[in-house]
């Protein structure tokens, strides 16, 4: 493989993962760059640094090796960040005191660049009563909120964009609300949910029997089993969250669970983690090892696997030493364990590569040879660290051979662990690549199958313009090289071919070689039956899934990305500014260029009285008409209070060049409405409105909403599911990407994703 094996492999570079100066003179010259940089960083953790430099810098050349995006930006950057990718925070206490050390914890740990995962069972139910004070409790999803508008404020400030999971519990008496709360699709928007299924309520389930509600020894509620599974399912189905999570087979096999109970998970459900937990990522990419591709010969090369993974669990060793840590509870539990979650990527690819139809009984069987021998080859690797370096300071050989996971494996492996111990706790895990596969010329995504052959990104130019650019997955490219025009084989398929029950196959081959989870997203056609649905969830459960993510597009999230369509499908498209037909709400309409300002315009000006301010802010909105409706198209926002001046005038230019471009403008309502101000909000019409900021995105909101803009009443964003459009004529494309604007967010591996720019809510 060449340096950059798609020009979209060098724009990730540069974007995400180039040393750069503060005044953005770039450091790292060339890619190679970049490896010299991260083996030398990992490389002194060795006594001999130079003897292991060249080695790690050999497991990253050609993209073989792929550490996860924090150790590519971060290692030897001088910079103060962490290496590891996420954590699960500490339990919250429940108190308020301990409450608010915790959000104080989650903001610290984000600042630098980590996603957090949260158990929020540990709170007591909304209602019960809060002894010593004469009051009732706001429950857990109340606190979420305050976590959802924390992490929107770390990233305003400038950090990357966060991460969040929350789990509950089955048997919280707060379940119920927690499942529903997705179906606002303003609410919680920082975090993905997941329920935690235990053994016994799924065995309710199937038997139809009750299920108690529990907080505290007190029963709250008793409802059946089948109701409330029915009721997490339906959520699933409509907005595709929560996910399930199976927690009791979690921490049965785990490899440490003679020493932690695990409650949660990472943001993306790859690792669970006990309490104050970090995961450590790193994948192989398979596609880098795949001998004689699309010949009769085809093979992944087993030998050159076995070298890879040993180095890289050796690297990623080092990462435990190298790294900071926002927390000194994390780094003692990161160095008390030492666990690691190698992992792979390109899956998708090798398999066409050797001539192998993803989804297959004979791709899964493959899939599972792979994996085992990864997870056998980091298990040795990781006995002879602990021969030169000591194992993970927990080590218990005794009860650490007696677990369920190290019992299954290779009686060699068992052999060499019983004489040496072993360096790293937990080795394999397999997790998103995001951009990380992008980076290496776009290798399909860990465990995924390949999303579409071929699609079309647009790419900002300097000069501010876009140029489209075809983006291919690396097989087909590597095909197309080989073979011209030739036809694809028919084993390439993409994840909209493959049944539900295909894709659960591959999560099930690999789950028995992976001691941590997998992150893998059960695509389902937006036409499948609920019953079919909830049936993929009953089969993830009897095929041994640590847990379950289905996508299936719905008004909420949107739908998935489009692949292009050929030329002959595509209506004819109509002159620049003319708009299309109006809907029942307002119409979206993209442009090339700003609308032209009318001389006279229709709107409003309301009057807005913030508690602590001695003088009214006056908003005034102007609509202009499109096709017959109303759309907003300027804000001024005036005060006599000269403190508010500058960032008054800000607002209102940058918010009225936003609607002038056209467009589903409802997001600066959701974005306004979650700021937070951290000296506190007020009381409003008998609503908290935690700053300015989100009393004037309130004002704009009911605005849209009296105007006929957006559906809705003012309590709620619901934006116009007909209003995914980029052109007239072009198919829907799902939901606006925060970073980049282009309307490319699909779900990949349990985390929505950008197409063009590789953005992930997942970091």
């Amino acid at each position: 493989m060449t340096a950059f094996a798609a020009p979209i492999a060098e724009q990730i570079w540069d974007m995400k993962y180039r040393l750069k100066s503060p005044e953005g003179t770039p450091l790292d010259v060339t890619v190679a760059d970049t490896w010299s940089r991260i083996a030398r960083a990992l490389a002194a953790a060795e006594a001999e640094p130079a003897k292991w430099e060249p080695e790690f810098r050999a497991a990253l050349e050609g993209f073989r090796f792929l550490p996860a995006g924090r150790i590519v930006a971060g290692a030897g950057a001088a910079r103060d960040v962490t290496l590891f990718n996420c954590f699960v925070m500490g339990k919250v206490p429940d108190t308020m005191a301990g409450i608010f050390d915790a959000l104080k914890e989650a903001a610290l740990t984000m600042q630098q660049g980590g996603g957090i995962g949260y158990d929020f069972s540990t709170l007591r139910p909304k209602g019960a009563p809060v002894k010593g004070v004469g009051a009732d409790a706001s429950g857990p999803l109340s606190f979420m909120d305050v976590w959802d508008a924390m992490c929107r404020t770390i990233m305003s400030a400038g950090s990357r964009r966060g991460a969040m999971m929350a789990v509950m519990r089955c048997d919280h008496p707060d379940i119920e609300a927690f499942i529903e709360a997705k179906r606002d699709p303003a609410r919680l928007r920082m975090f993905n949910l997941s329920v935690l299924a235990t053994d016994d309520f799924m065995a309710a389930v199937e038997a139809d029997l009750p299920w108690d509600l529990v907080f505290g020894g007190r029963i709250f509620r008793t409802l059946p089993a089948r109701a409330l599974w029915d009721r997490i399912m339906r959520a699933t189905y409509d907005v595709a969250e929560p996910g399930v999570i199976f927690i009791d087979r979690i921490n049965r096999r785990n490899p440490l669970n003679y020493v932690e109970t695990i409650a949660a998970t990472n943001p993306c459900g790859e690792q669970p983690l006990p309490p104050y937990g970090a995961c450590l990522l790193g994948s192989v990419n398979l596609a880098a090892l795949v001998e004689a591709p699309f010949e009769a010969a085809a093979r992944l090369d087993e030998a050159a696997l076995a070298r890879l993974v040993a180095t890289a669990v050796r690297m990623m060793d080092n990462v435990v030493d190298v790294s900071r840590f926002p927390l000194p509870q994390q780094e003692a539990e990161a160095r008390a364990k030492r666990r690691i979650g190698l992992g792979v990527t390109g899956l998708a690819d090798a398999l066409a590569m050797v001539g192998l139809r993803y989804g297959s009984e004979e791709a899964a069987a493959e899939t599972g040879r792979w994996m085992k021998a990864i997870q056998r080859e980091a298990f040795l690797a990781s006995t002879r660290l602990a021969a030169e370096k000591g194992p993970f300071p927990l080590f218990d050989r005794e009860k650490y051979l007696a677990t369920e996971t190290v019992s299954a494996l290779d009686e060699d492996v068992k052999a060499e662990i019983a004489a040496h111990g072993v360096r790293n706790a937990l080795l394999t895990s397999i997790a998103p690549t995001g951009t990380i596969s992008l980076l290496a010329g776009n290798v399909s995504s860990g465990i995924e199958p390949v999303f579409a052959h071929a699609y079309t990104r647009k790419v900002l130019l300097p000069d501010g313009g876009r140029k489209e650019e075809l983006v291919e997955d690396f097989a087909v490219r590597l095909w197309r090289e080989k073979h011209g025009a030739a036809p694809l084989p028919d084993h390439f398929v993409t994840a909209q071919e493959l049944t539900p029950e295909e894709h659960v196959r591959m999560q099930a081959a690999a789950q028995p070689y992976v001691e941590s989870s997998i992150s893998k997203t059960i695509n389902c056609p937006a036409d499948i039956a609920f019953e079919a649905f909830e049936a993929v969830y009953r089969l993830a459960y009897e095929s041994g899934l640590k847990g379950c993510t289905t996508y299936r597009p719905n008004e909420v999230t949107g739908s998935v990305l489009s692949v292009e369509a050929p030329a002959a499908e595509k209506v004819e498209a109509v002159a620049e500014n003319e708009a299309p037909a109006a809907h029942a709400t307002g119409e979206v309409v993209y442009m090339s260029r700003p609308l032209d300002r009318p001389q006279a315009l229709d709107g409003a000006t309301y009057k807005l009285k913030w508690p602590e301010s001695e003088h009214a802010i006056y908003i005034t909105i102007n609509d202009v008409v499109i096709g017959g409706r109303r759309r907003p198209f300027e804000v001024f926002i005036n005060s006599k209070n000269m403190e508010h001046f500058a960032w008054t005038v800000a607002l209102t230019r940058m918010i009225s060049a936003v609607f002038r471009r056209g467009g589903d403008v409802s997001f600066v309502v959701e974005e306004l409405k979650a700021v937070f101000d951290p000296r506190g909000g007020a009381w409003m019409e008998g609503r908290y409105v935690p700053s300015i900021l989100a009393a004037i995105g309130g004002v704009i909101e009911r605005h849209l909403v009296e105007t006929g803009f957006i559906a809705g009443e003012g309590l709620g964003l619901k934006a116009d599911p007909e209003a995914q459009r980029l052109a007239v004529g072009d198919r829907p494309a799902g939901p606006a990407c925060p970073a980049c604007g282009a309307r490319g967010m699909r779900m990949v591996e349990g985390c929505m994703t950008c197409g063009s720019c590789g953005h992930s809510k997942c970091g």
